[in-house]
């Protein structure tokens, strides 16, 4: 924290502190509206569940507020700076232990007072009918209104209901609930408010997102359109200055543009090049402004970059790198190309390929291919240490942009979801083949990785075609198709896998169920699955079961191993220490398997 821009910082909240082993990590923080208090979330051993506590920037002392049983919760401060709203979970039945891998049900919004236990908080919305909904609670920055964003799982559609708190000094927080959109159609952000007006991001009537606005003085609330779709896909946007700031996506690179309150064009903010304004852990883009302050703050990376933070003066239209960074090395060695391929059905997929400068395409270049394509989330060009270590060795790193994920708006996505999720598969086996095809690798030098629905993806991939790679790096990977939902918050991914309870769900699940789809007496690849014991997003019993069937079922030499981290989970919150060891065991080993030495083992 610091006073004012030129003021000499100090330290308020040193997560490296909260735990002698780094096994806690800080996954969240709001300042309140007064600036004296700072409410932070965190967690321990890489779990999703959270606590929240209260610090007094003044003193940097804690105060007596706990809150736990928190899980996918945001904090929101009313204006008087006297509480904030989150949501909870409610306590495990009596004589029930609190475990790592509770069910998710009957999640509540609550209010709570600084200073005040938490049983004493009070419960300002719930859903007993419905109870897998979750609540996400927002206050605009008058702090006139509470928003709050209804969702059901992982499809980017929601409600959104909202409470006239009226005197923001004295909130009133029994407001009766407006239900502004009372269907889940489609994907809803609150970017702010003017007066009564509120201002949304959505995708509602459009695949690619646009703009509106809706007038809670209007008895009608009818939404009239300030920005309309565009041809590339919008994935974020806020008020800033007079006016507001949008981020686009054209062919997975990030554009900024300019529009004024009625959505008249002012033009486009110039980024340094091909690259991308960074997702946080896909919990916010790291960009930030206020309505009436002429300060922009924005990061930007690329694969040869590391995000650098810039300020832009939004009346002057002129910006600069804020606090530069020293680089031990030169980003201009190394190359980024996006190049466009042909999937199994034809459809163009892209694709970034970046290697250090000199590299020649001899089909001999040790090659790491990573993908994800899902969940309507974008890959675009960011700055990984070990990826730059990768390249530094003379390694190759691509990564594709296929379908399921969110680079394109709402058809691509649907492209590769439910019985249409073979098509995933088939756009990264063709990325594999086109980097042997164009002589950049070969099968003996070629490694795929994911994470997550990633590690999906080289599960699936690996098992129909054997032959392409050298390894494989399945990462908390959803490995057993037929019984993922029902673990933990399992359920929620049905919006994109489906589940076997159906006829049709389980037949098209059964197709490519990673666990299920082994085949015995294949010469399969050297692989190395990667999980963690509180892994309470994507069980580790995935990766045993995995794990254990393919080494049953390999016919080669190449060895399949599973690398258990322990306090630890899905990967947010690891100390430094554990990703240095974790990424280093994995370099090695696709190294190793890639062109590390002479014969490889399957070979």
């Amino acid at each position: 924290v610091q006073d004012g821009r030129k003021a000499r910082p100090r330290a308020l909240l040193d997560p490296n502190l909260l735990a002698a082993d780094g096994s806690v990590a800080l996954t969240d923080y709001e300042v309140s509206p007064d600036g004296r208090w700072l409410a932070y979330a965190t967690a321990t051993s890489g779990s999703d569940w959270n606590e929240i506590r209260v610090r007094d920037i003044a003193t940097g002392k804690d105060g007596p507020d706990h809150l736990v049983r928190i899980k996918f919760s945001s904090i929101a401060w009313t204006r008087d700076a006297k509480g904030f709203f989150y949501s909870r979970y409610p306590d495990p039945p009596e004589g029930a232990a609190a475990g790592t891998f509770d069910d998710l049900a009957h999640q509540k919004l609550y209010y709570h007072r600084v200073g005040t236990p938490q049983s004493e908080d009070l419960l300002i919305f719930e859903t007993p009918q419905e109870p897998k909904w979750g609540f996400v609670p927002e206050v605009t920055d008058d702090g006139r209104w509470l928003v709050i964003t209804i969702w059901r799982g992982s499809e980017n559609a929601y409600r959104v209901y909202v409470k006239d708190l009226g005197d923001p000094q004295r909130p009133r927080l029994d407001a009766p609930v407006i239900k502004l959109v009372d269907d889940f159609e489609a994907e809803y952000a609150l970017i702010g408010n003017v007066g009564s007006v509120l201002y949304f991001r959505t995708s509602q009537g459009v695949e690619r997102g646009r703009i509106a606005a809706v007038d809670l003085a209007d008895p009608d609330r009818t939404w009239r359109s300030i920005v309309p779709e565009q041809a590339d896909t919008l994935r974020h946007a806020l008020f800033a200055g007079d006016g507001i700031v949008a981020l686009y996506m054209r062919d997975a690179t990030s554009r900024l543009r300019r529009f004024a309150l009625d959505g008249t064009p002012r033009g486009e903010i110039a980024l340094p090049g091909l690259g991308s304004v960074p997702d946080l852990n896909f919990g916010g883009v790291q960009i930030r402004g206020q309505f009436g302050d002429p300060e922009l703050f924005y990061a930007f990376a690329s694969f040869n970059r590391p995000a650098t933070n810039y300020v832009y003066d939004l009346s002057k239209n002129r910006g600069a790198v804020f606090h530069p960074l020293k680089l031990r090395f030169n980003p201009d060695d190394y190359v980024t190309e996006q190049v466009f391929y042909p999937s199994k059905d034809g459809t163009k997929i892209p694709m970034f390929i970046s290697y250090k400068r000199g590299l020649k395409r001899d089909g001999q270049n040790p090659t790491h291919l990573y993908g994800y394509g899902g969940f309507d989330i974008p890959l675009t060009p960011t700055f990984s240490v070990p990826n730059l270590v990768w390249m530094e060795r003379g390694g190759i790193f691509a990564q594709a942009n296929l379908r399921g994920g969110g680079e394109y708006g709402r058809a691509w996505h649907e492209a590769g979801t439910r019985e249409r999720k073979q098509n995933v598969f088939d756009d990264f086996a063709a990325a594999a083949q086109y980097l042997i095809a164009q002589q950049y690798t070969s099968p003996r030098h070629l490694a795929i990785s994911g994470r997550s629905n990633g590690g999906l993806l080289v599960g699936a991939t690996l098992n129909q075609h054997p032959e392409l790679f050298a390894a494989a790096l399945p990462a908390v990977g959803v490995m057993d198709m037929l019984r993922y939902h029902r673990f933990t918050i399992g359920w929620a991914w049905a919006s994109d896998y489906g589940t076997a309870e159906t006829e049709e769900g389980f037949k098209y699940l059964y197709a490519y169920s990673p666990l299920h789809t082994i085949k015995p007496g294949t010469r399969y690849p050297a692989v190395l699955v990667t999980t963690a014991d509180h892994d309470d997003r994507v069980v580790p019993g995935h990766s045993y079961k995995y794990t254990a069937a393919l080494q049953h079922a390999q016919a080669g030499d190449a060895p399949i191993l599973i690398r258990i981290d322990i306090k630890a989970g899905h990967g947010a919150g690891k100390p430094i220490g554990k990703l240095i060891e974790e990424e280093a065991d994995k370099l090695a080993f696709m190294r190793y398997y890639t062109g590390g030495h002479s014969t490889p083992a399957r070979h």
